[in-house]
Parts: C-alpha cells; sequence; structure tokens
C-alpha cells in the first residue's frame, strides 16, 4: 500500500480510503490511485482488513451441485444482489451428502464469512447447533419450516406436490406414478402427491427413484420401470424437469401419446419446459428471483441498523400448465 501511494502521489491513507471507500476520494485523486494500483499489480490484504472490521465481506453458501440449472439460477441472482453492495459470494457443494455439509459448515464458519446461506431445512442436529451458536445471519432456501435455524425463503414442496395431484386428478387420471430424485425436498414433494391422491380415493402411486443429481437417461430409465410396474399408467409426476424430459424422450421412444395415454409433469420450469414437444407441465419456480430475496434480506440484515424482520419468506410457487399435461 505504501508502494501504492508513493506511485500515486498521495498518503498512504488516501490510498486505503480508495479501497474502502471510493466515492469519498475525489475522482482525479481516485483515478490516481487505481491507476497506480494497476501498474503495480497491488491486491489488498483482505485478511487484515477483516480483523480490522470484523467483517470478511464474504457470504458463504452450501448447495447439492450446481449441475442443476436452477440452483445455479437462485445463487447467480444472490451473487448480483451481493456484488452490489460489496460482498463477494463463496460456494460449496454437498453432492447431497449430509457429512459435506457439516464439513463446509465448519470451513465457512471458520473462515469467518459474514453470512451464510444453505439448501433445504434438513440438517444435522450438529450444523443446526453451531450456526445457531455462531450468530451469523442464516438462511435455508428452496424449502420452509416453522423453526429455521434463522431465515428460510423457499416453499412448500409438500403444497406443490398437492397442487399437481390436484391438477391431474381433475383431468380423470386415476393411475399414478411419481419419479423423483432421492432426497428430501423430492420426497416431501411425493407425500404432498401421494396424500392428496389418497384423500381423494384414486388409490396409491406407484415410485421409482433416481440417484442424485439426476439425469436426462434417470428419466428415461425411471419411466420405463414405472410401466413395467405399472402397465396402466396414466400419470406420471417427476420431481424435476431434467426426469421429465428423459420420460418423454422414453414415450417418443415407446410411442407413448402424451398426455392422450400418460400425462408427464415437471419441476422448477427449466427454459427448455417450453420448448420441448410436447410442451411441458411443470411447478414454476422463480429460481432466480429466490436468490434475489435471499440477498436482499442478507443487504438488511448485514447492515448497521438491520431491523430483525420475518423469519420465514413464502415465495410460492405456481403450476405452468401446457399440453403434456
Amino acid at each position: 500500500m505504501s508502494d501504492v501511494a508513493k506511485a500515486a502521489g498521495v498518503a498512504r491513507v488516501t490510498v486505503s480510503r480508495v479501497l474502502s471507500e471510493p466515492d469519498s476520494v475525489a475522482p482525479a485523486t481516485r483515478a490516481a490511485v487505481q491507476k497506480a494500483i494497476a501498474r503495480l499489480g497491488y491486491v489488498p490484504n483482505l485478511n487484515a482488513g477483516t480483523l480490522a472490521s470484523s467483517r470478511s465481506r464474504i457470504v458463504g453458501a452450501i448447495v447439492p451441485t450446481l449441475s442443476n440449472a436452477w440452483f445455479a439460477d437462485t445463487m447467480d441472482g444472490l451473487a448480483k444482489v451481493l456484488a452490489k453492495t460489496g460482498y463477494q459470494l463463496l460456494l460449496g457443494q454437498t453432492a447431497y451428502e449430509t457429512e459435506a455439509e457439516e464439513k463446509l459448515v465448519d470451513a465457512f464458519i471458520g473462515r469467518r464469512v459474514d453470512a451464510l446461506v444453505l439448501t433445504g431445512t434438513s440438517h444435522s442436529k450438529g450444523v443446526r447447533t453451531k450456526l445457531r451458536k455462531a450468530g451469523i445471519p442464516t438462511i435455508e432456501c428452496w424449502d420452509l419450516c416453522d423453526d429455521p435455524i434463522d431465515m428460510v425463503v423457499g416453499f412448500s414442496n409438500e403444497a406443490a406436490g398437492e397442487a399437481v395431484a390436484a391438477h391431474l386428478l381433475a383431468r380423470g387420471c386415476r393411475r399414478f406414478g411419481f419419479l423423483g430424485a432421492d432426497e428430501d425436498r423430492a420426497r416431501k414433494r411425493l407425500q404432498g402427491y401421494r396424500e392428496a391422491i389418497a384423500r381423494s380415493g384414486a388409490g396409491s402411486v406407484v415410485v421409482q427413484s433416481a440417484t442424485p443429481p439426476s439425469s436426462i437417461d434417470d428419466g428415461a430409465a425411471g419411466l420405463a420401470r414405472l410401466l413395467e410396474s405399472e402397465p396402466g399408467l396414466q400419470a406420471v409426476f417427476c420431481s424435476n424437469d431434467t426426469l421429465a424430459l428423459g420420460a418423454l424422450l422414453e414415450c417418443r421412444r415407446r410411442a407413448i401419446a402424451v398426455p392422450r395415454d400418460l400425462a408427464v409433469v415437471g419441476f422448477s420450469d427449466l427454459p427448455v419446459a417450453a420448448a420441448c414437444v410436447p410442451p411441458l407441465t411443470t411447478v414454476r419456480i422463480d429460481s432466480r428471483g429466490l436468490g434475489e430475496r435471499i440477498g436482499t434480506l442478507l443487504e438488511h440484515r448485514l447492515g448497521r441498523d438491520a431491523p430483525e424482520g420475518a423469519r420465514v419468506h413464502d415465495v410460492g410457487f405456481s403450476l405452468a400448465i401446457r399440453d403434456s399435461a
């Protein structure tokens, strides 16, 4: 920093102000300092700033995988909001493993992140205890619960399953299947779907599971197994659009008319859902908007005069009804 100050012809404190509060420095002076920084290749010591301010200006986020577009969109929305307030996003992936989440939480707390974002609401007792003791803002997402660690931003996966069942029942379907990734949120969608169908008196649901992160091939293979176990199947609800696309491809290979012979419903409303043939009926989640909502809440919580506000934020969902069901 002293070298930068000398090269720019300013005091060291001016360089510090350009780095931490650039708008407080006159444009000409700021430009001279930035030019010196670029020429010398200077990179600020962020650890020193963290020790001095007790703020790392880093938000940690833990997702199951970034290979699924819906999680990637959520993180993109979050990162863009954080960037406007001078925060950086640090990502970790669990591959849907509880132990991996525990290790990442320890690593993020150890690196003194200012806040943490978790996917889902099902965590080990150790994770919940550590985060509550750490006292940093924590937001769980992509689900809802009555007792979040701190805050939760999401929607009811059970209610989404119920809405799909109601739609298929209204279409006259009476023999149902579910094709889902073997993870907590998909199981909640199945629970809502299954309970709504049971209440209607329509019977049981035939289920096939896929190891997450699920693929289009998993969707095709899963539907083939469903049809083997239930030849008269009339409707299948897939826990994500990737699986649903695979199911549609398998229907085409078998010359199964969709939706006349088999109704297919997905989840998340990926861009390809409206473009495939037939266009996919699916549960629409605003993944990017969900991330932006998390970012806005963190912006307020990390501010100097942040109000406590609500702990549970339901962003809802809707059915995108197209030609597949």
